[in-house]
């Protein structure tokens, strides 16, 4: 078991279903101070502090890091050269032996047992002399070196036992090793958490009982086992019931929240009579997909069921997710409400207001741009109203300004957000709070792994367009080492020759201290001199929204060739000319980030590539960049990268309000969150559970 799953919890309590199945809370003896309980003094409390343990509970469910079987002692009479062992003796003594050819010494603890003696030893190191007493019971791991009447014995590990019960605690058994703070040792956290549990276990409820096909032990019994697994195993059961204890808890909550959505918010209906979307849809240069006029169909019933949609759309890079929510946005415009769409960046706010002007003003629909930088030059509060006072609904496009309080819109029918994954679950709540019961579309092209799906998406439904426009050409990738850059720009030249434009993304605008990773300012001028005549331009955070602006026009109208930047081209920038991004030191970046960044190619009739360079040669990472050169599914990618980078990163640090479990592993537990989500949704459809608090669901 990984010892990062210990977590401090967010809350301590327990919950029960009583027999009308409405959830009661149980005795709080999972809320009791540990320290002051237990009777450990005030430097022990300080230390079991730093390992977050605080209350019973953390000492119930404080987890192992890992698990030593010390079942198999060896008799010393019985020890062979060369093999590793446990044995297990009483010292009889201690002494420090120093060499006169050479200044080595070794320090040898003389133990025994009934079957012989063992010479213990640690070479050039004085320190056991000062550990070990004559009488003291130790247990040592480690090789024998030596047979025969003087058996020698290399430690690799040990622990002293002081009294019976560490002996009955540390040997004959599978035992626990926890993590430790300074100045703690595995003995006394081992015999502290023994006697929590010996003391208090009993008195903590067994809370849900599964479905016999699980084969998950009673809680007691899983927490028991969790701490010293009787057969090895067992702690893998123990945690699997403990972890679906936690999913449950959260699936319930989901079920809740999405139940007082249905109960208690009437949502917008707008059946609308298809005089924006049918010109709309007559004018645009291509064919929806079927994926995406399946999507709209979905949609639509959402906006007539007088719920409040919730909905969440995934698409691969370029599948067409931003012309599907033009189509949304226009049949909440044609029932006379307005839209606000709300992007990560200023970048890609800029792009999606060009984009939807383009579509929208033959329709004579107003698209409105609310930015930060924009707050300093308008009076946006006669902008945002400015579609109701002229009788005209519009869309306003904006990025985290619109969550201002000095951002307020009249008749907000819908919320749509561009790549969620950039934003927190508070910050989608406050813009929902904007309006009175709007509906919302999330828009991600990151697919979203099926641990994810619900978990951190759980409430909303989901659509998915995995079908890709026709008429585009393939896009090729190619993972290369750095000493294939000359040849790399030969190739780039000759795409420049066909009137192509190129991507150059690096990791980062400065240089650092490793020299190996390579920054966008510095290699932003030998890439103007390489490519000359043709023309660089430069691109990263740190320059200002003007600048930003100036630069990705002349790059879309193909004033700038070769658009030299960083990852803030990852989302939503559109240049269908452009057909080759090279990604220098592409093992600085995870898998669905890479993904991302490959899609701003491939979106025009020509064949595109996406070349990685390594500026780093490791094995790891060579292996794991390999998987986007084999495939363009973004699913696939996005699983793996949940594999390698874990939750946390692949949410990213502004995603607050994923949740953070002790056993849960978003990972691999995919069929227990099915599991507890289908007990969820049988608890709340069989017994209402309804407490009618509105929190949470964005409609106040």
């Amino acid at each position: 078991m990984n010892s990062e799953r210990t977590r401090e919890p967010d809350s301590a309590k327990e919950v029960v279903f009583s027999a009308n199945g409405k959830i009661s809370e149980l005795p709080q003896v999972t809320e009791l101070p540990v320290a002051e309980r237990m009777g450990v003094t005030f430097a022990r409390a300080c230390q079991l502090a730093k390992l977050k343990i605080h209350t019973i509970g953390d000492a119930f469910f404080y987890t192992p890091s890992r698990y030593e079987d010390r079942r198999d002692i060896r008799q010393i009479g019985m020890l062979k050269k060369g093999e590793s062992a446990l044995v297990l003796g009483e010292v009889i003594g201690v002494k420090i032996k120093r060499f006169r050819s050479s200044r080595k010494f070794v320090c040898e603890v003389l133990i025994k047992d009934e079957s012989g003696e063992l010479y213990c030893q640690w070479w050039n190191q004085t320190w056991p002399a000062d550990v070990f007493r004559r009488a003291d019971k130790a247990i040592l791991f480690g090789k024998v070196t030596r047979g025969g009447a003087k058996i020698q014995f290399v430690v690799q590990e040990y622990e002293i036992l002081r009294d019976d019960r560490d002996i009955r605690l540390s040997t004959g058994r599978i035992v626990p090793v926890y993590p430790l703070t300074e100045g703690m040792t595995q003995r006394w956290l081992r015999g502290f958490i023994s006697g929590v549990l010996k003391r208090f276990l009993q008195d903590l409820p067994e809370g849900e009982k599964y479905d016999e096909k699980w084969g998950f032990p009673g809680r007691r019994e899983a927490i028991e086992q969790l701490h010293y697994p009787s057969l090895p195993g067992n702690e893998e059961r123990a945690r699997q019931r403990l972890a679906m204890d936690e999913l449950l808890e959260m699936q319930l909550e989901i079920q809740k929240r999405r139940q007082r959505l249905r109960q208690l918010a009437h949502g917008i209906t707008c059946p609308g009579d298809n005089h924006l979307i049918k010109p709309f849809l007559r004018e645009l240069p291509f064919t929806l997909t079927q994926g995406q006029m399946e999507v709209l169909r979905e949609i639509r019933a959402d906006f007539n069921s007088g719920i409040p949609m919730r909905r969440l759309l995934q698409g691969d890079v370029g599948s067409g997710k931003t012309v599907t929510a033009a189509c949304c946005a226009l049949m909440l415009i044609e029932g006379d409400y307005n839209v606000v769409l709300m992007a990560p960046t200023e970048v890609l706010a800029s792009q999606h207001a060009r984009t939807f002007r383009k579509w929208f003003d033959p329709l004579g629909v107003p698209v409105r741009l609310w930015t930060g930088r924009i707050k300093q030059e308008e009076d946006l509060l006669s902008l945002a109203t400015e579609t109701h006072h002229t009788g005209k609904s519009g869309i306003v496009i904006g990025t985290h300004a619109l969550i201002e309080n000095t951002f307020q819109i009249d008749r907000l029918g819908l919320v749509i957000i561009d790549e969620q994954h950039k934003f927190g679950v508070e910050q989608r709540e406050r813009l929902l709070k904007k309006g009175s019961r709007p509906h919302l579309l999330v828009m991600t092209a990151t697919p979203i792994p099926r641990t994810l799906g619900l978990t951190v998406y759980g409430e909303l439904d989901t659509s998915c367009i995995r079908q890709m426009p026709q008429g585009r050409g393939t896009v090729r990738t190619f993972l290369r080492n750095r000493d294939k850059s000359e040849e790399i720009w030969n190739f780039a030249k000759s795409q420049l020759e066909k009137g192509r434009q190129i991507y150059v993304i690096y990791p980062l605008i400065d240089e650092s201290s490793k020299p190996d990773i390579r920054a966008v300012e510095k290699e932003f001028l030998s890439i103007s001199a390489r490519i000359a005549p043709y023309k660089a331009g430069l691109l990263h955070g740190r320059m200002k929204g003007e600048e930003k602006d100036y630069i990705m026009s002349q790059f879309a109208g193909n004033q700038v060739q070769v658009l030299v930047s960083t990852s803030v081209v990852e989302v939503g920038v559109d240049v269908p000319n452009a057909t080759v991004m090279i990604i220098e030191n592409a093992e600085c970046f995870g898998l669905a980030q890479l993904h991302q960044l490959r899609g701003r190619i491939g979106r025009g009739k020509e064949n595109s590539y996406c070349i990685l360079l390594m500026g780093i040669d490791k094995e790891e990472s060579w292996r794991r960049l390999k998987i986007l050169e084999e495939s363009r599914d973004g699913f696939r990618i996005a699983e793996e990268d949940l594999k390698q980078r874990g939750p946390g990163d692949f949410l990213g640090e502004r995603q607050h309000g994923a949740p953070m479990f002790r056993f849960a592993n978003l990972i691999y537990d995919y069929n227990l969150i099915q599991e507890a989500r289908k007990l969820a949704l049988a608890k709340v459809n069989s017994t209402g559970i309804f407490n009618g608090e509105n929190e949470g669901i964005g409609y106040e």
